[in-house]
């Protein structure tokens, strides 16, 4: 029986990390972490996008089951328990510290304890019509988050410092096992850096590699994006900085972790602990002219994991790809307590290494396209499926930027990937059911503003 100690930070594209191969990204404590314990190549989230995405992983369930498919929190199902409240049921003492930003309050969501949730206000966010496209006008706004502020990581700092100080006091006193979640709010956007972070990486104000040009740019679903964010309006001063401040944030998460590390490694807790880190999601970051997330894009989609501690093994790689829930299984897998059958999920200490048939799923429903979208991730192969425009087939070992739609070449791999997905859902079916759900949305805030 293992304590768990998940750290979980915000749009954290694990392409952004030495481990995950960039070229020159400090990220010294994830490295130190893959070292001590096991990294998983190719994982994936629930949904792209921060509340679908957070509210999928809390519940163990899929987007479309409980029907929390964007950031609006208007007329959300809340009957969902929660990782914490099962775990807690089962003797487990469960801590949570950080945002939540799920289909329920902190308070409720059946913690031991738990701090800082930041509970999103209602009615959260109201621009995710998509018959019509909604059109967001802070495009220059958010464009200009950069730079350096003084008080750039005080949020995600005292989250931290509490923490390590519930890790110093508390969890030595309760006398049974205890589950320990971190949510930290970089590095989402906006790219603000102290001095020290900014002044890292002078060379990382650099331009996308892979612009609008591109073939997978052209396509109608990356159109929309660039539309409901006016990404067309983004100057070069303004994607440089965007992309410099993003790396410092990356680095300061990184130094987070060390911390976390340092402080196992003091009081001895190797032996019983384990340390997983992960994100909620990825990020764009001017690829294809694209920002944020709300794609099915690797850069959007994928998470970084990094797991260490008793149950990992040291130096292993991973290539088998895993996704969301198969984090939180492992969370159930180490305290030895019993997951609900019906949750989606493997821990990832089960995991074998290539596993060549085993197929990941994630779908989007939320602001910036005009209909659902489902991927599906098996072996070398990706298959994204839109419910309103042409199909995307990769084959990402020889093309892991995404650049060629292989859909038409390879109908047979289409197929397959195809029905992967609909032993998980019918895409047609939840797609109609999401479009439903947010349309009665739409109703209640045009009575709200209307009354």
């Amino acid at each position: 029986m293992r304590n768990s100690i998940l750290l979980i930070s915000d749009e954290h594209n694990p392409l952004y990390s030495s481990v995950y191969g960039h070229d020159y990204l400090q990220t010294p404590n994830m490295e130190r972490m893959a070292e001590q314990g096991t990294v998983y190549e190719n994982a994936y989230c629930s949904s792209p996008l921060c509340s679908p995405s957070r509210s999928a992983f809390m519940s163990g369930l899929r987007v479309h089951e409980i029907q929390a498919y964007s950031n609006c929190n208007v007329g959300l199902r809340s009957e969902f328990p929660t990782y914490g409240k099962v775990l807690k049921d089962q003797g487990v003492y469960t801590a949570h510290f950080g945002k939540t930003h799920v289909y329920d309050k902190g308070e409720r969501l059946g913690f031991s304890e738990i701090h800082y949730s930041k509970d999103q206000r209602w009615p959260g966010d109201i621009n995710f019509s998509r018959r019509p496209l909604a059109i967001r006008s802070d495009a220059v706004e958010r464009a200009d988050g950069f730079g350096i502020k003084d008080t750039a990581f005080d949020d995600d700092l005292g989250v931290m410092d509490a923490a390590i100080q519930w890790l110093r006091q508390t969890a030595p006193a309760l006398g049974q096992p205890w589950c320990l979640t971190i949510n930290l709010l970089n590095p989402h956007f906006p790219q603000w850096n102290t001095q020290e972070y900014w002044d890292l990486y002078p060379e990382g104000g650099d331009l996308p590699r892979y612009g609008k040009e591109e073939e997978s740019a052209q396509h109608p679903y990356a159109q929309d994006l660039r539309d409901h964010f006016q990404t067309e309006a983004f100057s070069e001063q303004q994607i440089r900085g965007l992309r410099r401040g993003y790396l410092g944030n990356v680095s300061f998460i990184d130094r987070q972790l060390g911390r976390l590390l340092d402080f196992v490694q003091e009081r001895g807790l190797g032996t019983s602990t384990n340390i997983i880190y992960t994100s909620d999601h990825g990020e764009m970051l001017g690829k294809f002219g694209m920002w944020w997330k709300c794609s099915l894009y690797e850069d959007s989609v994928r998470i970084p994991c990094i797991a260490a501690g008793p149950d990992y093994e040291k130096g292993r790689r991973v290539a088998t790809p895993v996704d969301s829930h198969d984090i939180q299984a492992s969370l159930f897998y180490a305290a030895r307590a019993k997951r609900p059958d019906h949750w989606s999920g493997q821990p990832l200490q089960t995991m074998e290494e290539h596993d060549a048939e085993r197929a990941v799923f994630s779908e989007y429903h939320g602001h910036g396209t005009r209909s659902g979208a489902y991927m599906i991730r098996k072996g070398d192969w990706k298959l994204i499926h839109y419910t309103e425009a042409p199909h995307q087939l990769f084959q990402l070992s020889n093309d892991p930027d995404e650049l060629r739609n292989v859909f038409s070449l390879y109908p047979q791999k289409a197929s397959e990937l195809e029905a992967e997905l609909r032993a998980i859902c019918s895409p047609e079916l939840e797609n109609d059911r999401a479009h439903k759900f947010q349309q009665e949305q739409l109703k209640v805030l045009q009575s709200s503003h209307s009354g």
